[in-house]
């Protein structure tokens, strides 16, 4: 009875070991095909993995991701929160990406409470601060939605489709169509190509030698039709390579059109075998290249840079575009319209889910004044929006989504900006002088403060701009280092324009060195008796409003400067001017209680002139009277 008891245990216990070797080796089988990029074919032995009794957070993680990144968000859901249930410490950005995936399925509450939690451990991450303060976004951005129309286009399938550009006209896009393709494991669909779709209605494969066995996508092309920019793997001249970490990175390629075919494939200098450059897209004036990269000096998982390309066709040092655009998420897709606007997509920033597309002018980047904007529902959904494009004189574009309702994984659907002929104009102005203020910032918001549209006055102070085919209440408000900004209510119906003119005061505390403070605090100009050099009444009421000014701030020195006309003798001016000067400094120390210390001065008489009126020349009195002046100029502050 023992031996058959001891047999019996023998037994078991091979039978356990059994059973233990073969989920070790399934658990290490289906986590190599993880590491390899290999979600799908991972995917069904995580799941076996997933639920058995004794399952570890280790294979929960992975399953839950392997759906997070073939944009199953669903499904992500549901392991995330099988994830977050064992309450063990994890990856902080396992927390992001649950939080995108319950933004994909419009829990927006779930998803914000995952954010805070994720906040706990990333305070300083970009994504977190943008999300506190702004934690009302999902309502903003329905604020600010456009009713732009999207059509799904005829030509996606059922696989991927997406990243539009234009050449000659045509639509070129990527595509994993080709059934005689390789599958690619990360989503197991065709590698991708290069299409074209002709003026038939019918797709080709676009000529020449830039579709290879691997990945092709995202082109950008010149004016001339000559020059294509597209992104592939890293496979160039039969040499296919990976990095130090066993991936098979993406390069950027030039490409010339020879005899109607692309050939003369170029690496751009800026590739390198370990990490990855793709989506290039060429400026207007197609003097710098925009393209997303996770190369040194990346924020996030991927950020978009510029280069320049030079007049010989060499290309300098990219360049970052910074945190207002790149966050510690994916910043890809860029494209800049012929207006100067950088359209780009974003997960890092706040949408509505995945990624979402978002604006800025392109030359404003840098501007501290200068935002960014979500682009609104409909060109943006909870799942991922993408590569948009378009044209500013037609109004209409392109944008690649896999939004729900498509035809296949990622769908391409064309959309026309709708234009309501709403139009406002105006004009930035000094409230005090009425003269034009150029390069002032303007600002545009709906009645809830959030920001729709900013730029900047011309260089005679006006502003243009076009409004979205809501009718709501707006605000404008307008911005100019050393003044107090102004800012007004206005509607506008439709089929109606508005103009307005926003009048900025000049900012008694912004006074620099060499500033007037007679422009600056607004001053009446101080007159004097005929020939007599004492302080009338009337100019006793502007200096006060220059010692109340040097008490405020009692560190500012003023050198007070007297002019006159060019009546009269010079000699005989300058001695008045002199004397007028003295008198009025002596006013601001005996009446106003200054320190002498902090007041230079003298007079001028009519050696500074500010117009053409000199003894030879007959003008008007007002002409005259604009030379005689009393100038109150800062020296220190």
């Amino acid at each position: 009875m023992k031996k058959q008891i001891y047999i019996l245990s023998i037994l078991g216990a091979l039978v356990f070991n059994c059973a233990f070797a073969q989920k070790v080796k399934s658990s290490r089988k289906a986590i190599k095909k993880y590491e390899n990029l290999a979600y799908v074919d991972s995917r069904n032995q995580l799941l076996k993995l997933a639920n058995q009794d004794d399952v570890s957070p280790d294979v929960i993680e992975k399953l839950a991701n392997s759906f997070y990144f073939n944009n199953e968000m669903k499904d992500a859901v549901v392991w995330y929160d099988k994830l977050m249930a064992f309450n063990l410490p994890t990856e902080p950005e396992n927390y992001y990406r649950y939080a995108q995936a319950l933004r994909a399925v419009e829990r927006y509450d779930d998803s914000d409470r995952v954010l805070k939690s994720f906040a706990a451990i990333r305070s300083e991450d970009s994504r977190v601060l943008e999300f506190l303060k702004k934690p009302e976004y999902v309502k903003a951005i329905n604020e600010i939605s456009d009713d732009y129309e999207l059509v799904n286009l005829d030509i996606n399938t059922a696989y991927s489709d997406f990243g539009t550009s234009t050449y000659n006209g045509h639509l070129v896009f990527a595509s994993s169509r080709d059934q005689d393709e390789n599958i690619y494991k990360w989503n197991n669909q065709p590698f991708l190509d290069l299409f074209e779709l002709n003026d038939n209605g019918s797709v080709s494969e676009v000529n020449g030698d830039v579709n290879t066995k691997y990945h092709e996508s995202s082109t950008s092309f010149t004016k001339d039709g000559k020059t294509a920019y597209f992104t592939r793997n890293n496979f160039h001249r039969g040499k296919f390579k990976k990095n130090d970490n066993d991936i098979h990175g993406l390069k950027i390629y030039k490409a010339t059109l020879v005899d109607s075919v692309w050939t003369n494939i170029v690496s751009m200098p800026f590739n390198d075998d370990q990490y990855n450059v793709a989506h290039p897209a060429l400026s207007p004036d197609e003097k710098q290249l925009y393209f997303a990269s996770d190369m040194f000096g990346t924020q996030g998982a991927s950020d978009i840079f510029v280069v320049d390309i030079n007049e010989d066709g060499s290309y300098g040092v990219p360049r970052n575009l910074g945190p207002k655009i790149n966050t510690e998420g994916r910043e890809n897709f860029p494209f800049v319209s012929e207006n100067g606007t950088l359209y780009f997509s974003s997960d890092g920033h706040l949408g509505l889910g995945g990624l979402d597309v978002f604006k800025i002018a392109a030359n404003n980047i840098n501007d501290d004044s200068s935002m960014i904007q979500n682009m609104g529902e409909p060109i943006n959904s909870p799942k991922d929006d993408f590569g948009f494009i378009i044209n500013d004189e037609t109004n209409k574009g392109y944008i690649s989504s896999n939004r729900e309702g498509g035809k296949g994984d990622d769908d391409i659907y064309s959309f026309e900006r709708p234009s309501c002929a709403r139009d406002v104009t105006g004009t930035v102005v000094n409230k005090r002088t009425q003269m034009i203020i150029p390069d002032a910032d303007v600002f545009v918001y709906d009645s809830n403060r959030n920001l729709l549209q900013t730029f900047k006055s011309d260089a005679s102070g006006n502003f243009s701009f076009n409004l979205d085919c809501k009718e709501r209440t707006y605000l404008i408000e307008a911005k100019k280092d050393k003044f107090k900004e102004d800012f007004i209510d206005f509607t506008v119906k439709l089929g109606q324009t508005a103009e307005l003119e926003l009048e900025l005061k000049l900012d008694p505390a912004a006074a620099t060195i060499g500033t007037d403070l007679a422009l600056l605090l607004g001053l009446n100009p101080i007159y004097f008796d005929y020939d007599k050099s004492y302080i009338r009444p009337d100019a006793e009421i502007e200096l006060a409003k220059v010692i109340n000014y040097m008490k405020e701030y009692p560190n500012v020195k003023i050198d007070v400067r007297s002019h006159t006309d060019s009546r009269g003798k010079d000699a005989y001016n300058w001695a008045l001017s002199n004397r007028r000067n003295k008198s009025t400094r002596a006013y601001i120390i005996e009446k106003g209680g200054i320190s002498s210390s902090r007041l230079t001065g003298q007079g001028y008489g009519e050696t500074r002139l500010v117009n053409h009126c000199n003894n030879s020349v007959k003008c008007s009195k007002q002409e005259h009277q604009d030379n005689r002046r009393s100038e109150f100029i800062v020296v220190s502050n």
